[in-house]
């Protein structure tokens, strides 16, 4: 059985000191939890206090993205080594405000997850389509040819060491969230594109992970889905009240 997986992306948001509180809050009120896993991603800076913070716990640490060098002339960026080296266990690639905002690409999230997976990280792998190719019917194209662009080659030992999230870009940040029954349906989609990429087996064992205005009124009809094996949480991960709830739904 897939366990499933609760992970906190907590954007640009939180300084160490807010970081280590709110992650002290999370360790006691998720004190016991077994059914799910847990994972926080701070931001860069708050990694290591934050890894610190958890020593111990069942929580895991993630970061927000990285680079595909291990090292070089790149300023600004961040090898998976140095992820790894800081406490990580995750690192989020390919996260729709990532593509938008900073021109990534299918092609380079195939080479960061790849990068992470060398450096012994768990890479979580975003897709997602734009309100416009929703309503243009297609969804299934655009999250289709994002997976065979990042995940195209890959062997099915390295499928099987990566989870993927289906967050719809209209639903982040926005309040609105996809229906149960959508979610399902492109999930449906996205285990079964895997299938074809890697076989029946790895398709049934990999994490498919729901982003987009989750929160604690509604992660439970999305988690009653058949291939909905956890969710990726944005705003609602910034308050440890909302995350536990969620957590224990």
């Amino acid at each position: 059985m897939r366990r499933p997986l609760i992970a906190g992306n907590w954007k640009l948001n939180l300084l160490r000191a807010g970081a280590v509180d709110l992650v002290a809050a999370l360790r006691s009120g998720l004190a016991g939890e077994k059914r799910c896993e847990v994972l926080v991603c701070p931001p860069f800076t708050a990694l290591g206090a934050v890894a610190e913070a958890l020593k111990g716990s069942e929580i895991a640490v993630g970061g927000q993205d990285c680079y595909w060098a291990e090292s070089g002339a790149f300023t600004g960026e961040v090898a998976p080594s140095m992820l790894a080296d800081a406490g990580c266990r995750y690192v989020l690639v390919g996260h729709s405000e990532r593509r938008q905002f900073f021109g990534e690409t299918d092609e380079s999230v195939g080479k960061k997850l790849r990068a992470a997976q060398k450096a012994g990280l768990e890479p979580v792998v975003c897709v997602g389509e734009r309100l416009e190719e929703r309503e243009r019917g297609v969804t299934q194209e655009t999250v289709g040819r994002q997976l065979d662009g990042a995940l195209g080659g890959l062997s099915k030992e390295d499928v099987l060491k990566l989870t993927l999230a289906y967050e719809p870009v209209w639903a982040i940040g926005t309040g609105k969230v996809a229906t149960p029954a959508q979610a399902q349906e492109v999930h449906a989609f996205i285990r079964a594109r895997l299938a074809k990429l890697a076989g029946d087996a790895a398709a049934r064992e990999v994490r498919i992970l729901y982003g987009g205005s989750v929160n604690p009124e509604n992660i439970r009809g999305l988690m009653d889905q058949a291939d909905v094996n956890g969710a990726l949480v944005g705003g609602a991960s910034l308050k440890a009240e909302s995350f536990v709830k969620i957590v224990r739904h």
